[in-house]
């Protein structure tokens, strides 16, 4: 492989002037220029990525740190859909832009961050993304003075942050099965205590409001039981309160598409038919489940792949000089509207 000096000798100049025709950082004459361009071309040279990363302090890089290769067995349980949907459309826009994407992956060890920011920082990383598994506040995290953005995730200091619209997307999908005429609307939530919960449950009764329907509490009931390895789903029971009601939903809403995959277990366990006896609706659109369930789910669109391009290109915005917003940026997604809620 040539090097610097092999250009220089067959110039008929010195490394010196070799280093500033490629670099621009210096004048030099034409017929200079001419006979190191000529040599570079006939000598196939390539100048060192890593020694013009040091003089620029531009090494075209950018870090990511997610979970959701080590945790890429596609199961859906509280957290919802894979992060792995993020990093893939970061990684578009990243390469898009020009630029290469470098990821580390936690291993399931959230503490591990900071490690591999120190170590992305020694590999010169223009910025960072941290990418979560679910919608959650994080401990503040250093990123050594390198641009931030988090992704489904928010801290304390208002680091630059790109979540779901959970409030929003709940409102919309609940105005839509009361616009096909159900009143009777139940809520199989994710576990207590996850900010995903919180907005979505008040997405929920907001739609209620609006369309002025009473909010009955017994119609909300959790999905999921702590055996003590932590909340699984487990709708036996729940669904069991909401069947003994007098005036029984004509629909039930779940916190995310895996609770509504059991859920078309239990009630086929039950004789119960889909959408004909009771409608059921999701939350992410999985499609691995929304669109192979029979009949196939109404569910809403959690958009995990809007949340990655919109984390990337504000990271290449921040990288690009502009100033850093406080405010959280929230990315909604559709209704998708299926067959398992009937017109009531």
């Amino acid at each position: 492989m040539a090097t610097i000096y092999d250009v220089a000798k067959q110039a008929g100049v010195s490394p010196k002037t070799v280093s500033r025709v490629i670099n621009g950082d210096a004048p030099v004459g034409p017929r200079t220029r001419e006979a190191v361009e000529i040599a570079i071309r006939e000598l196939n040279y390539r100048p060192s990525r890593a020694a013009r990363t040091m003089r620029s302090s531009r090494s075209g890089l950018i870090g990511l740190i997610t979970g959701a290769i080590s945790r890429g067995d596609g199961s859906a349980g509280p957290s919802g859909l894979p992060d792995l949907f993020i990093v893939q459309a970061v990684q578009r826009v990243v390469a898009e832009a020009g630029m290469t994407l470098m990821i580390a992956d936690t291993g399931g060890e959230a503490d591990r961050a900071a490690e591999l920011m120190a170590t992305f920082a020694q590999h010169r990383v223009e910025g960072l993304i941290y990418v979560a598994d679910h919608h959650q506040r994080i401990e503040t995290l250093d990123p050594r003075g390198t641009p931030l953005v988090l992704a489904n995730c928010f801290d304390a200091i208002g680091t630059p942050a790109i979540l779901p619209d959970d409030q929003a997307g709940q409102r919309a999908l609940v105005e839509r099965v009361i616009s096909a005429g159900h009143r009777r609307i139940a809520y199989l939530t994710l576990p207590e205590g996850m900010v995903a919960t919180e907005l979505r449950s008040r997405g929920y009764r907001e739609a209620l409001e609006t369309a002025g329907i009473t909010f009955d509490p017994t119609l909300v009931t959790e999905g999921f039981a702590d055996h003590g390895e932590g909340p699984k789903p487990f709708i036996a029971p729940a669904l069991d309160r909401l069947l003994a009601l007098e005036d029984r939903p004509s629909v039930i809403c779940c916190g995310n598409d895996e609770l509504a995959l059991r859920l078309y277990g239990e009630l086929r366990d039950r004789g119960i038919r889909v959408p004909q006896e009771v409608s059921v609706a999701g939350y992410d659109d999985y499609r691995v489940i929304s669109e192979t369930l029979y009949p196939p789910l109404t569910t809403a669109d959690l958009n995990y792949r809007g949340i990655g391009e919109a984390a990337a290109r504000r990271l290449l915005s921040l990288i690009a000089g502009a100033s850093a917003p406080a405010e959280v940026e929230l990315i909604g997604g559709p209704v998708c509207w299926r067959q398992s809620v009937t017109e009531h």
